[in-house]
């Protein structure tokens, strides 16, 4: 994805990502890099300038445990990005490979996903594709032109700023939710293509990208919009999918008689018996284009 190392480029990302300020050292001057030096970053971590030069320019690639977490931090890591940071670190024989390529879905779990009637539910792969999707997902993302990739759709298709009422809340989790699945594999041609196509067609996703914020999907809330039913406020959860750690099953539900689940029953209401569950959708090439 670019000519540095990963190690390398996140440490840079994270360092250039800090004032002195955040970290209680004096600022004085004008600087000619920006966020803090390497030399300070080595200061708090207690090690040699000449070893976190080595880190950041992947000539040291395997640092002890107490180092990294002093480098974790030294750069006011959280715990997921101190994680991050972990796997980051791994040799490439360390990295589990199971789960390189799109996976499929349990018949099982595809069964219970069709048999949710009044929730919308699908399943995500490590670089966001959509994996499979239940009849009233397929209706909830209809003004899209494709269901097939979440970040192409909170990024290139139009639909998606106005779907998206959070927009930039949305586009900033695409991305962090990306670099983490990124951080357990760094080889993953999938998500190095995925990477590529969308930087290529969306400036504000190059941007975000080289930031390094790394956060999984978590419960919260979100703020939508369907070209036919209108505002959703609705409740969504992530579970990681059992016998497929890489998998992430999300599910979309409304408060009990409140205007959203009057919509989703709208939504229902125009899926006909005949519309299929669907397994592993292929991801289109050209994710730039209609």
């Amino acid at each position: 994805m670019s000519n540095g190392t990963p190690l390398g480029e996140f440490l840079r990302a994270r360092r250039e990502a800090l004032k002195p300020h955040d970290v209680g050292l004096p600022e004085h001057g004008r600087r000619r890099v920006p966020g803090l030096r390497r030399e300070e970053v080595a200061l708090l971590a207690g090690v040699s300038s000449d070893y976190y030069v080595r880190l950041e320019q992947g000539r040291e690639n395997s640092p002890s445990p107490q180092v990294v977490e002093a480098v974790a931090r030294a750069l006011k890591l959280d715990e997921e990005a101190t994680d991050h940071l972990n796997r980051l670190c791994l040799a490439a024989s360390q990295r589990p490979r199971q789960w390189e390529g799109r996976g499929q879905v349990g018949r099982q779990l595809l069964d219970l996903m069709d048999g949710w009637a009044h929730t919308p539910a699908f399943v995500l792969g490590p670089a966001l594709d959509v994996l499979a999707a239940n009849s009233l997902a397929i209706a909830l993302h209809s003004g899209f032109y494709r269901f097939d990739n979440l970040a192409r759709m909170v990024f290139v298709d139009p639909a998606g700023r106005e779907f998206y009422q959070e927009w930039e809340r949305a586009a900033h989790s695409c991305v962090a939710e990306m670099r983490a699945a990124y951080g357990y594999d760094p080889q993953s041609e999938r998500i190095a293509s995925v990477v590529g196509e969308l930087r290529a067609a969306s400036a504000e996703f190059a941007d975000m990208w080289k930031m390094h914020e790394v956060k999984s999907k978590s419960q919260e809330g979100k703020h939508l919009r369907h070209p036919t039913v209108g505002d959703l406020h609705i409740r969504f959860s992530a579970f990681t999918v059992n016998g497929a750690p890489h998998q992430q099953l999300v599910v979309y539900q409304a408060e009990p008689a409140s205007r959203t689940a009057a919509a989703f029953e709208e939504l229902r209401a125009t899926v006909t018996p005949s519309s299929p569950l669907r397994d592993a959708v292929t991801p289109v090439s050209g994710i730039g284009h209609r």
